[in-house]
């Protein structure tokens, strides 16, 4: 039986993911309940297989977005949709097959232990992993580790985790970015100005090939253009706290 709650449930945000997002919902369904899938304007046929498991599954529920918002705008209309029902925290995790379902209930305990925090995936790569990403989220590790005064965040990109509902729904609607790729790294460092404490925990992550199903909407140049402005941004912000940030450690220093 899978483990449930009434305070904390998985969200997991989906674009054009192809048939592996049914076998991935059903592993998240295994291990927790509730689970919800947005489906972010998705064009390839996997709103209506997801709409037709959700049928005979009272702890599955398949939320359609008409057009692609970006992971970002996904992940908050379904927050927004949880907190409504009384749902305090959200497990985030992708449509592809990448994140490790099993790890579902071990995140979720820490969470609950320590509900004020957000638990960050801190991904353990296989032989399999492009090396340009691997070494690529370094560049992006390093300035969210700045933006922060090294809080401890374990790793800014990987989208397996736990968030605290309030405090990031509060966030990004006081924030008109983060809606698209820049969502994970810009969620962390914001909440960690917000005061929220990240603890990390190892998780692996898997790259699937084509041919085991794997699909990307990974764009290098777009995207890490994205991630130059959002860290450009970010640093500004941080400069302007950086007197609160520096308070903050001196008066509780960080682990």
């Amino acid at each position: 039986m899978p483990h449930s709650s009434p305070t904390h449930l998985v969200l997991i945000p989906s674009y054009n993911p192809g048939p592996k997002v049914l076998e991935t919902v059903r592993a998240a369904r295994a291990q927790w309940t509730p689970v919800w899938v947005v489906v972010d304007g998705s064009t390839d046929g996997t709103a209506s297989s997801l709409q037709a498991l959700a049928a005979g599954d009272d702890g599955l529920r398949v939320i359609v977005l008409p057009q692609n918002r970006g992971k970002g705008a996904a992940v908050l209309a379904g927050v927004t949709e949880a907190a409504a029902a009384g749902y305090t925290h959200a497990l985030t995790m992708d449509s592809d097959g990448q994140h490790p379902a099993g790890l579902i209930p071990a995140f979720m305990a820490v969470s609950q232990a320590e509900p004020g925090a957000m638990v960050l995936g801190k991904p353990v790569f296989g032989p399999e992993a492009p090396a340009l990403r691997v070494k690529g989220r370094m560049v992006s590790n390093g300035w969210a580790n700045l933006e922060t005064l090294w809080m401890g965040v374990g790793d800014s990109l990987y989208g397996f985790r736990v968030y605290p509902i309030a405090p990031l729904m509060h966030i990004m609607r006081h924030n008109r970015f983060m809606r698209r790729f820049d969502f994970d790294p810009e969620a962390v460092v914001r909440l960690c100005w917000a005061g929220v404490r990240p603890l990390n925990l190892d998780a692996p992550v898997r790259y699937l090939s084509a041919e085991e199903g794997g699909v990307s909407h990974f764009k290098y140049l777009r995207d890490n253009a994205l991630l130059t402005w959002m860290h450009a941004r970010l640093f500004i912000g941080f400069v302007l706290r950086l007197p609160l940030l520096l308070g903050r450690r001196i008066l509780k220093p960080t682990p």
